[in-house]
């Protein structure tokens, strides 16, 4: 079995969000896969997917302070075209990814317990995102 659709994501602020319901309630036909893997490619180049910390939230603030620190707005960037947030943005997005591969079973995602699906929301206002899910499986 293959199947594909575009999910979408709800805008979100600047910051790291758990949205792993927000996937899995649009993927009604991830229900149907006994064995198989779910790729998520995110597309855009100005925020990421990631898999971390399903329970705490402080994680994800830690997470937002580390990269604000790591990768300034205030840095000196070239690129600035859509403002000072655009080129931070895009290496935070290169240094974490934009997709994931994740295992199904009996139309389950397989994640470790405290496993979550981030979304990394790097600009200051990035609007909703777009993800292509694909389902291969049996």
């Amino acid at each position: 079995m293959w199947y594909q659709q575009t999910l979408t994501l709800s805008a979100k602020p600047r910051g790291f969000h758990l949205v792993t319901e927000e996937v899995i309630d649009q993927l009604p036909a991830l229900s149907r896969l006994k064995t198989g893997l779910l790729h998520l490619l995110l597309q855009h180049t100005s925020a990421s997917l990631t898999l971390n910390e399903n329970c705490d939230p402080t994680v994800r603030g830690d997470m937002e302070r580390y990269f604000l620190r790591t990768v300034p707005d205030s840095g000196q960037w070239e690129h600035d075209y859509e403002g000072p947030d655009d080129m931070p943005s895009h290496v935070k997005s290169s240094l974490l990814g934009v997709s994931l591969m994740l295992p199904v079973h009996n139309g389950r995602l397989q994640l470790g317990t405290w496993q979550g699906i981030w979304l990394g929301e790097h600009r200051i206002h990035g609007g909703s995102r777009r993800i292509i899910a694909t389902l291969q499986g049996e």
